[in-house]
């Protein structure tokens, strides 16, 4: 059991600058994976660009059902890490207690899997009941019944790498995002287009290249934890048939919140977009820039969230609760630091962080420069707290704390927040600039809320269950 040729987990922290340098370490990797993901997402999009207006606007509608699907189902495995963290906190070499949460989150894996693919098999239908014109609805059916395919190894990964991370090896998952980046190039640059003896599939191509790139993803994972000690020794796929289902109803109870706070966040910026289409094109296509700029830039504090999740369950688990307020609080203060550095970028630098998706200096970008910059000052303004409510709610996730997280979530997007976007878009002259606050306004309730609860852990007893260690 003991295997002396393993580093210890760094676990413990016994001061402030301690825990700054084990989150540091922990969400570095985490963090530059998120903004890697993006990219492998970018590289899709610059290929299909090339394809035409159509095929790009088919495959925007066919990633947006697919991707909401699948990162809601991996907010609903994603609570694997807390419990990991929890399990190693409380003993240090607990391998068949975090074997048998794995195990339960890749059963919850597949039943998800099969239920994202059951959604976009139904694509084309979902499409038309939205009022998507019949020629777009039916590519965007086409390209989702491809692509479904993807969807387990995906949620399937999202496991691994909650697992690979909690285990102190955040690194795994940077470096396999970067091979998937590097295997998506190939297979769209070969599927796509028709190269390397393959044919010319076009927009099918794509799909089919996300495919094959979510199993080299998969397969990598799993080469690399065969490949390295601490890892193989927990024997993940060991009496995979057994089922734990005490374990399994912990997952679902604290996932189910998870899940449902993704989909009303990403509800609240989908509402926006729409909201912007009504007030126009131009300010539509600045909205979407901007609003790319913004999502670059919550990578960071989404690491910094998922790095929290885990410290703080690792100390919730020894049931050390001065380490566990020290782990939270390290995190949102590290969120806030780096998004008050890109708030003055949006505000110093627009325009050059612009040029990182388009040309500022074309004519026929004009007007969507002049909207983008304007949206971007009210985004500095959110960007604090979006990072705030990231962490916080990461902080929350480690204590085990995911239902009223939840409820705040819920109430903070669609009540202020897209109750004042409505308000100010549409019944004052501010229009696009009032949905944006409306967006800011959620964030801020939702940063302002987790924070208070996160304060108030104690007596609230939410780390109590960890008294008994």
């Amino acid at each position: 059991m003991h295997d002396h040729a393993l580093e210890p987990l760094p676990i413990g922290s016994d001061g402030w600058t301690d825990e700054l340098r084990e989150t540091f370490r922990l969400a570095w990797p985490l963090a530059l994976a998120n903004l890697l993901q993006m990219l492998v997402h970018a590289v899709d999009v610059i290929f299909v660009a090339r394809l035409g207006e159509n095929e790009l606007a088919a495959s925007a509608l066919g990633v947006a059902l697919f991707g909401l699907t699948m990162w809601a189902f991996t907010g609903l495995v994603g609570m694997v890490a807390a419990l990991i963290a929890e399990e190693l906190g409380r003993q240090r070499h607990s391998v068949r207690e975090v074997r048998r949460s794995v195990r339960m989150a890749f059963w919850l894996s597949v039943v998800a899997g099969l239920v994202g693919m059951a959604i976009c098999w139904q694509g084309e239908a979902l499409m038309r009941l939205t009022g998507q014109q019949d020629e777009l609805a039916e590519r965007a059916g086409d390209f989702l019944v491809i692509i479904m395919f993807a969807m387990w190894p995906m949620i399937g990964s999202s496991v691994l790498r909650n697992f690979v991370s909690a285990l102190g090896r955040p690194v795994f998952a940077t470096a396999i995002t970067g091979v998937a980046l590097v295997a998506s190039v190939v297979f769209n640059y070969a599927f796509v287009f028709g190269h390397f003896g393959a044919p010319a599939m076009g927009l099918e191509g794509s799909a089919l290249a996300s495919v094959c790139t979510a199993i080299v993803q998969f397969a990598s994972y799993l080469v690399a934890i065969r490949w390295d000690r601490r890892l193989r020794r927990y024997r993940i796929f060991g009496n995979w048939w057994k089922p734990e289902w005490p374990r399994m109803r912990e997952l679902v109870v604290l996932g189910t919140p998870v899940m449902v706070i993704i989909i009303a966040e990403a509800g609240l910026f989908s509402g926006a977009a729409l909201l912007m289409g009504r007030i126009g094109p131009a300010e539509l296509a600045g909205h979407t820039i901007a609003l790319q700029i913004a999502a670059l830039a919550f990578q960071i504090p989404f690491g910094l969230g998922q790095a929290a999740t885990i410290r703080v369950g690792y100390h919730y688990g020894a049931g050390d609760r001065e380490a566990m307020g020290r782990a939270g609080w390290v995190g949102i203060a590290m969120g806030a630091t780096f998004m008050l550095f890109t708030a003055s970028l949006m505000i110093l630098a627009p325009v050059p962080l612009l040029r990182i998706y388009i040309d500022p200096a074309l004519a026929t970008n004009a007007a969507m420069v002049v909207f983008a910059v304007r949206y971007m000052k009210v985004a500095a303004a959110f960007q604090l707290f979006d990072g705030v409510q990231a962490v916080a709610a990461g902080a929350l996730r480690g204590l085990q704390d995911t239902r009223v997280p939840m409820l705040i979530a819920v109430f903070s997007y669609w009540i202020p927040g897209f109750g004042v976007a409505l308000w100010l878009g549409f019944r004052t002259p501010l229009e696009g600039t009032g949905v944006w606050i409306g967006l800011a306004t959620g964030l801020i309730f939702a940063a302002a809320l987790l924070t208070w609860r996160w304060a108030r852990r104690e007596t609230l007893e939410l780390t109590r269950r960890s008294a008994g260690g």
